[in-house]
């Protein structure tokens, strides 16, 4: 699995596919978090806005390898795990860049709740930023691995559902991801630093189903 994943990521970052939802994402938080702004509050945009990026990043992996040298992979390390290790390398390039964007956005916030009235501490604040970020990141993958190839072939449908099930996975009641970017923005307005493992369990063990069913599929639908 590890030279799948060399070769995965090796592919992505020749590709430069990977721009486009970088450059995004970063004016993304160049428009949302300015400096001074409170800490909590900022993670919280900057761990939303990371979710459709990660499934983007997904579709970029699963589609970005010509046909060819994705059956002569298939065929050397099986197509379950071709595919695992094209989801995983979105996984992991949407984590850093989760890890990069909460440590920039925790230095130039303000470490104070909202409104500035209660000090929060900043390296608490981080702390708390990137399990949600890690939570988003996960849900994003989960996400572009249900609609994309195997499940979904064509991009008329594949994209839009690509970008629903993104939107409700940020706003929808239940949702880990919501649960935890609403318990940063929640923070933020008491002052208390949050701590709920809850959500970076929930969004674990969904990715995890998500990523096996789109592998075991994978499996079945290859020659």
């Amino acid at each position: 699995m590890t030279a799948l994943l060399r070769y995965q990521a090796d592919l992505l970052l020749r590709s430069q596919r990977w721009l486009p939802p970088v450059i995004l994402y970063a004016a993304f938080l160049a428009i949302g978090v300015q400096s001074g702004q409170p800490v909590l509050d900022s993670l919280g945009y900057t761990a939303a806005g990371l979710l459709p990026v990660a499934a983007w990043l997904v579709r970029i992996c699963v589609t970005g390898e010509p046909d060819a040298a994705r059956a002569c992979v298939a065929a050397a390390r099986g197509p379950g795990r071709a595919h695992l290790a094209c989801l995983l390398t979105a996984l992991l390039a949407s984590a850093l860049l989760g890890v990069a964007a909460t440590v920039v956005v925790t230095l130039i916030s303000d470490p104070a709740s909202n409104g500035h009235r209660i000090p929060v501490p900043r390296l608490e604040a981080g702390a708390a930023g990137l399990p949600a970020a890690l939570v988003c990141a996960l849900l994003g993958a989960a996400v572009g691995a249900l609609t994309n190839r195997p499940l979904l072939r064509s991009t008329g449908r594949a994209v839009p559902a690509m970008l629903l099930g993104a939107l409700l996975a940020v706003v929808l009641t239940g949702s880990p991801a919501q649960a935890a970017v609403s318990g940063l923005v929640l923070g933020s307005q008491t002052g208390r630093v949050p701590v709920a493992p809850l959500p970076l369990a929930g969004a674990a063990l969904f990715t995890a189903v998500a990523f096996a069913a789109a592998g075991w599929l994978t499996s079945r639908r290859s020659p």
